[in-house]
């Protein structure tokens, strides 16, 4: 299954743009344009990252703050595009496109928050790795299963750290300490972020929520 580009996109969107709700049409095209500039950059995986997180934060956020967090946001998401996911598009990118990487992401300590909260917190009571442990059964039996749910939720969490690592300065531009991830990374949400948009440009009726920073004409 050939990548999506933001062009097919922005074409597709163009058709059916105007019968959808205003909040989920600023979604898609404020995604299709970060889409866009994530694909100008296939010789630095960091900026390419970054670009396509924006990308997948301007799909799905609607508001950010102490009720509610990001990752809350995200598995809500992802169950409304599973509900509308009829042609297993995502099943596809999971299990027969990318299930090396994937692999790879879950077996990643280093993309698994508990492990940096016990290092910045000198816990040395071996949670984190029974948690991780328990991190990676829950993922290798959706695989197992083929229930694409909660498989993304688990991928996305992974790479949520790695979105956290780089928005934060939490490593280095062009660092070699975090090459592997950073790779699969782009790789998985290079093939997802645009089957994402074309599912949601699909969407005639999706409540997705108040889109964050609503347009405004002033």
């Amino acid at each position: 299954m050939p990548a999506i580009t933001s062009e097919e996109l922005k074409t597709r969107h163009r058709q059916v743009r105007d019968d959808q709700p205003e909040g989920l049409r600023v979604r898609i095209h404020r995604a299709i344009s970060w889409l866009a500039r994530a694909e100008r950059e296939p010789s630095d995986p960091d900026a390419a990252f970054i670009f396509l997180w924006i990308a997948l934060n301007a799909a799905y956020a609607h508001e950010f703050g102490f009720e509610e967090r990001e990752l809350v946001q995200i598995r809500r998401f992802i169950a409304v595009l599973v509900e509308h996911d009829r042609d297993q598009r995502l099943h596809a990118v999971l299990f027969r496109q990318f299930p090396g990487p994937i692999r790879t992401l879950i077996d990643n300590r280093f993309v698994y928050e508990p492990f940096w909260r016990a290092l910045r917190e000198h816990d040395g009571s071996g949670r984190w790795e029974q948690q991780f442990s328990d991190s990676r059964e829950i993922a290798m039996r959706a695989v197992v299963e083929q229930r694409d749910e909660v498989l993304l939720h688990v991928i996305l969490d992974r790479l949520y750290v790695l979105r956290n690592q780089l928005m934060h300065g939490g490593t280095t531009w062009d660092s070699s300490m975090n090459r592997a991830q950073l790779r699969d990374g782009v790789a998985i949400l290079g093939t997802l972020v645009p089957v994402i948009l074309a599912l949601m440009v699909e969407m005639k009726d999706a409540d997705l929520g108040q889109e964050i920073f609503p347009a405004l004409n002033v």
